[in-house]
């Protein structure tokens, strides 16, 4: 009997030991509840105080970690991670291109990018030509021109070195359209153009001077208008005898102050089309430039816009320019056919 209790005693007490070893290693195991606020002391847990604190630090976002797949209170733990580290812009993006940006209306700023294998390609086309060649920014002035790389207003040149990237460029020229040729020249003289630029426009450097174009209709032809747009028909009446007419057709159409709306009792419904022409074209400030023979007077950059009534037929208009020392000329002649049906 004594043999049975004390065998029965210890199989209690490693029961017993085993329970406690399991309660000590859940103990162990089970994550730590966040606390919450005590009404009595005033103390906050760690989730409230974090939350609290990006109020006015802005600190790192915080990340969930959960236990399993299902979320409960008591297994939530918030961890803070570090931000992503900002990376320095790539010094190059294996690209051949040069950008022309304006920085006011006097300077431009380009920048550029050469591959290695663009550049082994000029060595082995042009062979010794190559390093006696001189790298270059030519600027051309492309105003009011369809640019094709031969065709520009003007052109300078800007001599560079082989280890520039970037390059601002007076142009002395506000109001132009301007772009750039990255390029060799060599030892003849000629020019090669490694990479073209955009085209970019520098703004004027005052007050505009275009208040309004040059109307080239005769008087005659504009009272004839004017009355038709009235309904006077195709007479041209001047003085005060064309104005009291228009007076008097204002009125009669109903077009006074009183109240009392007057009845029509006659329709005239009524279409009238016409045309006009603008011509407009550019050259050098100091020429002589006719057109049709009767001489202009150009803008201050060389440009000119002239606006004519178009009749039908044919209307043939020759422009002629002169340079200032008179040894160069060209003329361009429009031909406008119109036929009104």
């Amino acid at each position: 009997m004594k043999k049975i209790l004390k065998k029965s005693k210890e199989v209690l007490i490693k029961a017993v030991s085993k329970i406690k070893s399991k309660l000590k290693l859940e103990k162990k195991s089970k994550p730590a509840k966040a606390l919450t606020k005590d009404p009595h002391k005033g103390t906050f847990s760690f989730q409230e105080t974090a939350i609290a604190n990006t109020k006015f630090s802005h600190s790192a976002p915080l990340e969930v970690r959960t236990k399993g797949a299902a979320v409960t209170s008591g297994n939530l733990l918030l961890t803070g991670f570090a931000r992503p580290m900002p990376q320095e812009l790539p010094s190059s993006y294996d690209l051949d291109r040069i950008v022309l940006q304006v920085r006011d209306p006097h300077w431009l700023h380009a920048y550029w990018e050469l591959r290695a294998v663009t550049i082994d390609g000029l060595k082995a086309r042009l062979g010794d030509e190559f390093y006696r060649a001189g790298k270059v920014l030519r600027v051309y002035d492309v105003t009011n021109i369809i640019f094709n790389g031969s065709n520009a207003n003007r052109f300078f040149d800007i001599a560079i070195n082989d280890s520039a990237d970037s390059w601002y460029i007076n142009t002395a020229g506000p109001g132009r359209f301007w772009c750039v040729d990255l390029g060799l020249i060599l030892a003849d003289g000629s020019f090669i153009t490694i990479i073209r630029s955009n085209v970019v426009q520098t703004p004027l450097d005052g007050p505009s001077w275009v208040t309004d174009e040059e109307w080239m209709i005769p008087d005659d032809m504009f009272a004839r208008l004017y009355g038709m747009g009235f309904g006077l028909g195709k007479s041209s009446p001047v003085g005060g005898a064309w104005q009291e007419r228009i007076k008097q057709g204002l009125f009669s159409s109903g077009i006074s102050s009183s109240p009392v709306k007057k009845e029509i009792k006659e329709r005239s419904f009524w279409l009238k089309v016409d045309c006009e022409l603008i011509v407009y074209g550019a050259t050098e400030p100091d020429a002589k430039v006719t057109v049709q023979g009767a001489p202009i007077k150009l803008r201050q950059d060389g440009t000119f816009t002239l606006r004519y009534y178009l009749p039908d037929g044919k209307q043939v208009i020759p422009v002629k320019a002169a340079s200032a020392d008179k040894l160069e000329e060209r003329i361009i002649t429009p031909t406008v056919i119109r036929e009104t049906k």
